[in-house]
């Protein structure tokens, strides 16, 4: 079994479900714009059956047909944005987290150092 197979196996519910939506929608921009699969599949450089398997929600279709359906649809230029760091809600929960680490470490530090400087007999146990 290569990586990718194994990988595509392993594609949680909910992504598989997205990917299903996302050809179920392009299927219906297709219809919609009244274009039969011959016509499409050519627009896209594909054969009718890998049009086929990507209106079905096909996982093992290439990103680079997927964009490329969305150009169709005029919808590509969103795709720089579906990973951009701004929007990336897990890191930014990291940065958060390191900064609180961090601030509590040097309020730590900073007591400790008042506490080093300060006469003998104000010092208090940290």
């Amino acid at each position: 079994m290569s990586k990718a197979t194994k990988a595509l196996q392993q594609l949680p519910p909910a992504t598989l479900g997205a990917l299903q939506k996302l050809g179920a929608d392009l299927a219906v921009a297709r219809l919609r714009r009244k274009e039969s699969l011959r016509t499409w599949a050519t627009r896209l450089g594909v054969t009718r059956s890998t049009l086929q398997r990507l209106e079905a929600g096909d996982p093992s279709v290439s990103i680079g047909i997927v964009a490329s359906a969305l150009w169709l649809i005029n919808r590509d230029g969103e795709l720089g944005q579906l990973a951009a760091p701004e929007h990336d809600q897990g890191a930014l929960d990291l940065d958060v987290r390191e900064a609180v680490q961090l601030g509590q470490a040097r309020a730590q530090a900073s007591a400790e150092a008042r506490m080093r400087s300060a006469p003998i007999h104000q010092r208090k146990k940290i």
